[in-house]
C-alpha cells in the first residue's frame, strides 16, 4: 500500500460528490439517445431539469421523492429560471423563443398552470433568464441582443381581482450582441453581451456601460451582495480576457481589475467522490488564460464559473483563487447556496458540494466512508493540522476513523493517519486526555447524526461522572478562552471564507497563519488539575491569568523601548513584503513587520511633531471634500501649496539628516534611507539630453540649449537627497491622507511654497525645464508618501517629452529594490534564469515591477524589451516607450512581439485597446514605416510615383503596420495616414487607405504604376465598379509605358514575376466582369479594339458558350418548378 501524497499548501475548502444523480435522471427517462437533459436550475426546494422533448422536470431536493413534470409543445427546454423569493414560481425558454411562466400552486394543492406566455422572442435564441429579487417580474435575453422584461400577475391577484389582467411584455433594451448573462439585485439589472457589460436601473429607466474596453466573446458578469449587518454596498464582477475580472461598484464603475492567470499555475485539487480515490499531481503547470463564460456567486464570499476542463471558485475581494478542480464537458452550472448542480454536454447531471476539508471529512466518517475519508485526511493534512474545526473534527474522530481501517490491507495508510493525529496532540491536550481515557475504559459508536454515544464499562461508579463534568467544564473554560482570544475571528465552516478573511494574497490559507493565532492561547493556560469545577473560581482563575499576562507584556514594552539592541531591523517575511508592496503609497521596508514591532519603536516625540501636520492635513481633506474647490483649480492648488508649507516645514531635511549614520553595521547596508549622488543624476541628464539633441529638430535643441542653461545656473544643494521610506513611523489612516494629498501635487506641478499657484507648463523652454527640475526634486523629496501607481501615470501623461523626470522615478524605484534579496539575485544569471526569478518573486500588479525591469533592459537591450510582454498589463506599452524613449526602434520590436502574441482573430482589437490615447495610432504607425523599411529609391520614383512592383518588397512591421491601417478612425486620422504611407512608400497600406475614403482614382492610378493584374483579381482584388472607372483605368494603361526592361523582382527572379498590367489583360479581366459584349462595346468607344489580339477574341467566345450554357440551364430549372407548383395546385 503507498502512501497517500500531501498537497503542500493548506486549502481550505474542496469539492465533494457525496450522491450520484444517475439513478435519478434513469427514473425520469433522461438517460437515452432520443431524450436528455437540456437546461438546468435550483432553488431552495426544487431541481429543475429540461428534456429535449419540451418536458420539465421539478423534483424536491428533500429526498428527491416528490416530483412535477410539466409539457410544452413548443419545443425544447433552452433555459430554466427558478424565482428565487417564492419557490411557486418557474419560467421556462422553450427552442422556438417562447417563454413560459408557471405557477405550481403547491401551497393550494392545486394543478401547476400557465400564468404568461410571451411570444416577444419568437424565432430567437433565448440565452439568459433572469428573476426579479423583490416582485414577480422575469427578464429575458436572446441572441440578437433584445432584453425585456414579463410583470406577472398570479392567479392569487386574480381572484381577488375582478378580471384577469396580462400586463405586456417591457422591452428594456438592445444591446449591440447576444446576452451571455442576466443577473438582477435591489432594482439594478446586469447584463453581460459579447462585447461589454450594461447596468440599467429599471426605476429609474437609467443605461451605463462598465468600463471602457470592450472585449469579443462570452464573458460572464454577477452581482456581488454585500452585508447588511456591516453597511457594505454591492459589488460587481465582469469578466475580463486572460483570466481577468473587474471589480465594479454599484454605480457601474471600474474599481480595479484582477489577475488570477498566475494563481491558476497551481495543481487542481481532486473532487472527493465515491468512485474513485483522490488523486494529487504535485507538478506546477503552466497559467492558465481563460474565458470566463458565466460568473456566479456562491456561497457568502466566492464567485464560481467553469470552462471545458474544469471548476474555479475565486475569492474575488482578496485576489485568491479558492479552488480550482478539473470536470470536464461542463455545460452549465446552477448553484444554490453551497451545492453545485452541473449538467454536462452528454445530458449528465452532477452534484457537488463546497464544503471546507474537515467538513468533508466529517461527512465521510459519518456515512462509514472509512478508507476515503483517512485517504481525504491524509491528503488535506496541512488543512487538518492550521483548522480551526476541532468541533467539527476532533481527534476522537480520527482516532476512531484509524481504529476502523485494516492494518494489514491500509499499514501505510494508517502510519500516515498517525504522523497526522501526533501533530495534533499539542493543540488539543484536553481531547487528548479524553481520548485516552474512552479507549482505555470505554467503547463508543457514531449514530447517523453524528453524535458519539459512549458505551460505559463502569457504570456504577461515582468517580467517572465527577471526571466527566469536571472534563466538560474544562472544555467549556477552553471554549470561552479561544472565543476570548479570537473573537473577531470565528469559525465559518460552510462559508468558503471564512478562514480566510485576513490573509495575504497567497492564494491559500498558510499554516503559519493558523499555529500563530494558537499560539496567543499560552499565556492564559491554566493546569487541568488545578481548576475548580465551580464556574465563578473558573471565570476568577482567567481574570486573574489575563491580568498577569497584561502586566508582563507592559513590563517588557517598557524594557524594549530602552534597549537599543532590539532596534535592528529585521527582515520582513516574503508575504508580508509582497502584500506591502501591492499598496499604492510608498512604505519603509523597516515598517514591513508586524504592527507591534512599529508601536515599539515609535517614541511619543515624533507625535509632537506630527500634530501640526496631522491637523493640516484633516484640514486639506475637508477642504477637497468642497465641489468649488476641488472643481477650481486656482483654488485646489492653494489648498495644496498651504499644506505643502506644513508637510516642508515637518519633514525639514536638517530634522533628520544624520539618521542614516547610526546604528550597527547591519543596519547600514540595510539603511531605510538611500541617497542619490546628484553628480551621477547629472550625467544621466546630459546623456538623454545629447540623444534628444541628435534626434529633434532646431526647436527642440533651442528649448535643450535652455535648459542646460538653468541646470547651470542651479547651485548644488546638500540636502539633495533620495528619500525614499519616512524618518518615523506614521499611522496609517495619516500616511494614506498624505500620499493622496503628496500626488495630488505631482498631478498638478504644485511643488513649493516659491511656486504658488503654478498654473501649467509655459512655453518657454526656461521656464519648462525649471518645472522639470524642480519634479525631480520634488520626487526625490517626497517618494516615501507618493501613491506609485499613480505617480508613474501622471509622470507618463504631463511629461512624455521630458525623460529626466521619467529617469528620476525610476531611480528612485530602483533605490527601493535594490537591497531587496531579488533584486541581488538578478545581478547574475542569463536572461530566462532573470525573468524566471522576477515572475516568482514579485507580484505582479507591484508597482516596483518596472523598477526590475529597467534593469533587465540596462542590462539585456532589446532581448529584454521583447520579454516584458509576459509581464502586460502590469507593463504597459507607454511604459516601455519611457524606459526605450533614447532608441524607439527597440519599442518597435517590443509592440510588435505584444501583438503577435495574441491569436490572430484578437490582433486587432487588442491592438486598439492600446492606443491610448488615439494619438499614439500616428506616432507608431510613423516610426513602424520608418524603421526595418526599403530604401525609398526602391519603392518611389523620382517623381514620388510608385516603381512597378514596389508593393512586394518586405517590412519588417508590415502585419503591426497593416493592423493600425484597418483600425477604425475618423476621417482626418486616415487621411494623416493614407499621406504617412505615401511618402514613405508603403503602398498596400496607401491602396487600403484610398479605397476606404473613396479616393478611387488616386488608387487605380497607383495600381497601374505598380503594374501587377494580382491587385485587380481574386477575392480582395481592386476591380472598378462603374462604367466611368473602367474608362478611367483603360485611358491610364494606355497612357502608360508599356516598352520599359523587365523589372527584376523583390526576390531576383525575372521570370516568375506576377503578370504586368496591359491593355489586353485589363480588357479580359471586363469581359468578365460586365461580359464580352459590353466589353468590346466599351473597348470600342476608347478606340482601344487594335491593340487587342486572338487570344482576346477566344477568349470572348467562350464566354459567349458559357453564359448561353448558363441561360438555358436557368430557362430549364424555371420550367421545372413552374410545372411543380401547377401541380400541386391541381
Amino acid at each position: 500500500m503507498t502512501f497517500v501524497p500531501v498537497i503542500p499548501e493548506s486549502y481550505s475548502h474542496v469539492l465533494a460528490e457525496f450522491e450520484s444523480l444517475d439513478p435519478l435522471l434513469s427514473a425520469l427517462r433522461l438517460d437515452s439517445t432520443r431524450l436528455k437533459c437540456t437546461s438546468i436550475a435550483v432553488s431552495r426546494k426544487w431541481l429543475a431539469l429540461g428534456s429535449s422533448g419540451g418536458g420539465l422536470n421539478l423534483i424536491q431536493k428533500e429526498g428527491w421523492k416528490h416530483r412535477l413534470f410539466l409539457s410544452h409543445r413548443e419545443g425544447a427546454i433552452s433555459q430554466i429560471a427558478c424565482c428565487l423569493h417564492d419557490d411557486d414560481y418557474v419560467a421556462v425558454a422553450t427552442s422556438q423563443g417562447l417563454v413560459v411562466v408557471w405557477e405550481l400552486n403547491q401551497e393550494r394543492r392545486g394543478k401547476p398552470e400557465r400564468i404568461y406566455v410571451s411570444s416577444e422572442h419568437k424565432g430567437r435564441k433565448v440565452t439568459a433568464l433572469c428573476w426579479d429579487t423583490a416582485i414577480l417580474r422575469v427578464f429575458v435575453g436572446d441572441h440578437l441582443g433584445k432584453v425585456s422584461a414579463i410583470k406577472l400577475n398570479t392567479s392569487k391577484q386574480a381572484k381577488a381581482a375582478a378580471a384577469f389582467v396580462m400586463f405586456p411584455v417591457q422591452t428594456i433594451t438592445t444591446v449591440d450582441s447576444c446576452v451571455v448573462q442576466l443577473d438582477y439585485l435591489d432594482g439594478r439589472l446586469l447584463v453581460s453581451s459579447l462585447t461589454r457589460s450594461f447596468l440599467c436601473d429599471t426605476e429609474r429607466e437609467k443605461f451605463w456601460k462598465i468600463g471602457n474596453k470592450e472585449r469579443d466573446g462570452e464573458y460572464g458578469a454577477c452581482f456581488f451582495p454585500g452585508r447588511c449587518s456591516a453597511g457594505q454596498q454591492p459589488l460587481i464582477y465582469c469578466a475580463r480576457p486572460g483570466s481577468r475580472m473587474w471589480e465594479v461598484n454599484f454605480d457601474g464603475e471600474v474599481l480595479s481589475t484582477h489577475q488570477f492567470k498566475k494563481l491558476l499555475s497551481s495543481p487542481p485539487l481532486p473532487v472527493i467522490n465515491l468512485r474513485s480515490e483522490p488523486q494529487y499531481d504535485h507538478s506546477i503547470g503552466s497559467s492558465q488564460s481563460l474565458s470566463f463564460r458565466k460568473l456566479l456567486h456562491v456561497s457568502e464570499h466566492c464567485v464560481l464559473t467553469w470552462t471545458e476542463r474544469g471548476i474555479y471558485i475565486f475569492i474575488p475581494q482578496n485576489v485568491q483563487v479558492l479552488l480550482w478542480s478539473e470536470v470536464k464537458d461542463i455545460q452549465d452550472v446552477a448553484v444554490c447556496k453551497n451545492e453545485l448542480f452541473c449538467l454536462h454536454l452528454n445530458g449528465k447531471v452532477s452534484h457537488l458540494s463546497l464544503l471546507s476539508v474537515e467538513r468533508c471529512v466529517e461527512r465521510l466518517i459519518r456515512r462509514g466512508l472509512w478508507n476515503l475519508a483517512a485517504r481525504t485526511c491524509c491528503l488535506f493534512q496541512n488543512s487538518v493540522i492550521a483548522s480551526r474545526g476541532r468541533k467539527t473534527l476532533p481527534v476522537d474522530k480520527l482516532e476512531h476513523l484509524k481504529s476502523q481501517l485494516d492494518l494489514t490491507t491500509y499499514g501505510d495508510l494508517v502510519s500516515q493517519l498517525e504522523e497526522l493525529i501526533l501533530k495534533l496532540e499539542p493543540l488539543d491536550s484536553a481531547c487528548s486526555s479524553r481520548r485516552s481515557s474512552i479507549s482505555s475504559h470505554e467503547s463508543f459508536s457514531i449514530l447517523d447524526s453524528g453524535i458519539y454515544r459512549i458505551i460505559n464499562s463502569r457504570r456504577g461508579s461515582q468517580s467517572d461522572e465527577d471526571s466527566c463534568s469536571l472534563h466538560s467544564q474544562t472544555l467549556s473554560e477552553d471554549e470561552r478562552l479561544k472565543e476570548f482570544a479570537s473573537h473577531q475571528e470565528e469559525d465559518q465552516p460552510d462559508h468558503c471564507c471564512g478562514s480566510q478573511g485576513s490573509e495575504d494574497h497567497v492564494s491559500h490559507a498558510s499554516v503559519a497563519f493558523e499555529t500563530d493565532k494558537s499560539e496567543t492561547f499560552l499565556p492564559f493556560g491554566i493546569p487541568l488539575s488545578f481548576r475548580s469545577p465551580s464556574p465563578l473560581v473558573s471565570l476568577q482563575a482567567v481574570k486573574e491569568s489575563v491580568s498577569s499576562f497584561v502586566r508582563k507584556t507592559t513590563e517588557k514594552i517598557g524594557t524594549l523601548h530602552t534597549s537599543p539592541d532590539l532596534k535592528v531591523r529585521q527582515e520582513p517575511r516574503g508575504d508580508e513584503q509582497s502584500c506591502e508592496e501591492d499598496v499604492g503609497p510608498v512604505t519603509c521596508p523597516k515598517e514591513e513587520d508586524t504592527e507591534e514591532k512599529e508601536e515599539i519603536i515609535s517614541c511619543p516625540p515624533e507625535e509632537d511633531k506630527f500634530q501640526e501636520l496631522t491637523m493640516a492635513t484633516a484640514e486639506a481633506m475637508t477642504k477637497l471634500q468642497d465641489p468649488l474647490v476641488l472643481f477650481e483649480p486656482k483654488s485646489l492648488r492653494m489648498v495644496l501649496w498651504e499644506w505643502l508649507s506644513q508637510l516642508e516645514k515637518t519633514f525639514a531635511m536638517k530634522d533628520f539628516s544624520g539618521i542614516s549614520d547610526t546604528g550597527s553595521s547591519s543596519m547600514e547596508s540595510n539603511q531605510d534611507m538611500l541617497l542619490l549622488d546628484e553628480s551621477k543624476k547629472g550625467i544621466l541628464d546630459e546623456e538623454y539630453e545629447k540623444e534628444e539633441r541628435d534626434s529633434l529638430g532646431n526647436e527642440e535643441t533651442v528649448d535643450q540649449i535652455a535648459c542646460e542653461s538653468v541646470n547651470s545656473l542651479r547651485e548644488p544643494l546638500d540636502d539633495d537627497i533620495f528619500q525614499i521610506c519616512s524618518p518615523w513611523s506614521i499611522a496609517d489612516s495619516l500616511q494614506k491622507d498624505l500620499a493622496e494629498l503628496t500626488t495630488l501635487c505631482l498631478e498638478l506641478s504644485v511643488f513649493n511654497s516659491e511656486i504658488e499657484g503654478a498654473s501649467g507648463r509655459g512655453d518657454h523652454p526656461l521656464q519648462q525645464c525649471s518645472l522639470e527640475m524642480l519634479t525631480c526634486q520634488f520626487l526625490k523629496k517626497y517618494f516615501f508618501l507618493l501613491d506609485l501607481k499613480r505617480a508613474k501615470e501622471s509622470i507618463k501623461l504631463s511629461y512624455p517629452k521630458s525623460p529626466c523626470v521619467w529617469d528620476t522615478f525610476i531611480e528612485g524605484l530602483k533605490e527601493m529594490v535594490s537591497s531587496s534579496p531579488t533584486y541581488i539575485k538578478m545581478e547574475e544569471g542569463d536572461l530566462p534564469t532573470r525573468l524566471k526569478l522576477l515572475e516568482d518573486s514579485v507580484p505582479f500588479d507591484s508597482p516596483l515591477l518596472i523598477a526590475y525591469a529597467a534593469r533587465l533592459y540596462e542590462k539585456f537591450g532589446e532581448s529584454a524589451l521583447r520579454s516584458l510582454i509576459r509581464f502586460y498589463p502590469s507593463i504597459l506599452p507607454s511604459d516601455v516607450m519611457q524606459l526605450c524613449h533614447h532608441n524607439p526602434v527597440q519599442f518597435l520590436a517590443y509592440l510588435d512581439s505584444l501583438v503577435k502574441s495574441r491569436p490572430e482573430d484578437q490582433r486587432p482589437s487588442f491592438l486598439e485597446s492600446l492606443l491610448q490615447p488615439e494619438s499614439l495610432r500616428l506616432d507608431w504607425l510613423l516610426l513602424a514605416v520608418s524603421h526595418d523599411a526599403p530604401p525609398s529609391t526602391s519603392t518611389m520614383d523620382d517623381e514620388g510615383n510608385p516603381r512597378p512592383h514596389s508593393h512586394l518588397f518586405s517590412w519588417g512591421y508590415s502585419q503591426l503596420i497593416l493592423h493600425l491601417i484597418k483600425l477604425p478612425a475618423d476621417f482626418t486620422t486616415k487621411e494623416k495616414m493614407t499621406d504617412i504611407c505615401r511618402s514613405h512608400g508603403f503602398w498596400p497600406g496607401y491602396l487600403i487607405l484610398c479605397l476606404e475614403l473613396e479616393r478611387r482614382r488616386e488608387a487605380f492610378t497607383n495600381i497601374v504604376y505598380l503594374n501587377d493584374m494580382s491587385l485587380m483579381e481574386g477575392d480582395n482584388g481592386w476591380i472598378p465598379e462603374t462604367v466611368e472607372e473602367w474608362k478611367l483605368l483603360l485611358h491610364l494603361v494606355q497612357n502608360a509605358s508599356t516598352k520599359p526592361a523587365p523589372q527584376q523582382s523583390p526576390d531576383g527572379n525575372f521570370s516568375d514575376g506576377p503578370s504586368p498590367i496591359t491593355v489586353e489583360n485589363v480588357a479580359l479581366l471586363l469581359a468578365k466582369a460586365m461580359g464580352p459584349d459590353q466589353a468590346w462595346s466599351l473597348l470600342q468607344e476608347c478606340g482601344l479594339t487594335l491593340e487587342l489580339s486572338e487570344r482576346f477574341t477566344r477568349t470572348c467566345d467562350i464566354l459567349r458558350i458559357a453564359e448561353k450554357r448558363q441561360r438555358a440551364l436557368i430557362q430549364s430549372m424555371l420550367e421545372k418548378c413552374d410545372r411543380f407548383l401547377w401541380s400541386q395546385q391541381a
